[in-house]
């Protein structure tokens, strides 16, 4: 499972959908992100986390309220949770379990936690917001257009970036809320890279990267996916060309399809 390791990073990445959990080491604290997917997975994570947390706390912080990425919450019930205030509020949490539940019976998975929504211990309200924990500084910012409860965190003095369902190397974006809230939330990355010294960006889907040139693509990709996915519909064009390159194509053009009908909604 282990994507990439050092001494204060390890990045797992499940067999389903390359999804990522992220265990952050440093002298303060532990900090988890997105516990994913099977039990297995997850008892690797525990088992690791086990092995180096001694008696420094532990905090998980949830990117979005995608089903797939609070799957292994109640594996940690002595974390300290963090996530949005829209996280927080959400009003259809009981369909996110019932998510879960229906992938676990299709599977005939059985989970040694019990599966529940989140509570939230720290609420983040607004862009900038810190946290600082001992040595530790954790800066969040909100990162809508996926989700409507997304964020970004930068963890320092690691220079960690934590994108969530951004910037992924092996999707293009998948809007569920709005497209034009995710093209905000991609102008967010020039800020980021502004005031803070980033070392590690880690997606929520696909490849982490250390390179500046390659978070930079990401963006304009993505960027450009959508301005040209607006333009396509707007002169009833045909867009399949903007997915071409990618891979898992009969996956992809189902997303593609969710993405086309919602932006045919906000004409």
């Amino acid at each position: 499972m282990i994507h990439f390791q050092n001494e204060q990073l390890t990045i797992y990445m499940s067999q389903l959908f390359k999804t990522t959990s992220t265990v952050i080491e440093t002298e303060d604290c532990i900090v988890l992100v997105d516990p994913n997917w099977l039990p297995q997975e997850i008892e690797t994570i525990q088992a690791h986390i086990a092995k180096i947390q001694g008696d420094r706390p532990l905090y998980i912080l949830f990117t979005h309220s995608d089903w797939d990425h609070i799957i292994g919450y109640g594996a940690f019930p002595e974390a300290i949770v963090i996530a949005s205030e829209t996280f927080q509020k959400r009003s259809d949490k009981e369909q996110i379990i019932e998510q879960i539940r229906t992938f676990d019976d299709g599977y005939y998975i059985d989970r040694a936690y019990s599966v529940s929504y989140p509570k939230v211990d720290i609420v983040i309200r607004h862009d900038a917001q810190t946290l600082i924990i001992g040595k530790t500084k954790l800066t969040f910012y909100l990162a809508n257009g996926h989700t409507n409860d997304g964020l970004f965190i930068v963890v320092e003095p690691q220079g960690i970036w934590i994108a969530g369902d951004y910037l992924s190397d092996v999707e293009f974006p998948y809007i569920y809320d709005n497209s034009y809230a995710y093209e905000e939330t991609l102008k967010k990355v020039d800020v980021i890279l502004q005031q803070h010294e980033i070392r590690f960006l880690i997606p929520g889907h696909g490849n982490m990267t250390t390179e500046m040139e390659e978070i930079k693509k990401r963006q304009r990709d993505a960027t450009t996916y959508i301005k040209e996915l607006r333009r396509c519909i707007a002169q009833g064009e045909d867009s399949a060309h903007l997915i071409a390159n990618y891979a898992y194509p009969r996956n992809m053009r189902e997303f593609h399809k969710g993405n086309i009908r919602l932006m045919e909604e906000e004409k």
